[in-house]
């Protein structure tokens, strides 16, 4: 049996456009973007809804932050979860 990192393996299972999506979709940001264009809201609006700048709605759903609870909790009572 051979040794592989994870690593190597996770990049190698997102090059099949199956298994990104549903990666991607199991990701907060990721839902989060979906809600709020389901929701027909921009960025700029959700923000405003949470008492939060754009850029923070940005950071979320771009997975590039892991959000505290408190904030992901207020955007999804935005998102009328």
């Amino acid at each position: 049996m051979s040794n592989v990192r994870f690593e190597d393996w996770e990049a190698q299972q997102l090059q099949e456009p199956a298994f990104r999506e549903i990666a991607e979709s199991m990701e907060p940001g990721h839902q989060v973007a979906r809600l709020r264009i389901q929701r027909g809201l921009t960025q700029s609006e959700l923000a405003q809804l949470v008492g939060s700048h754009q850029s923070s709605i940005a950071r979320l759903e771009s997975g590039r932050v892991a959000p505290r609870v408190s904030f992901l909790q207020k955007v999804v009572e935005a998102l009328g979860g």
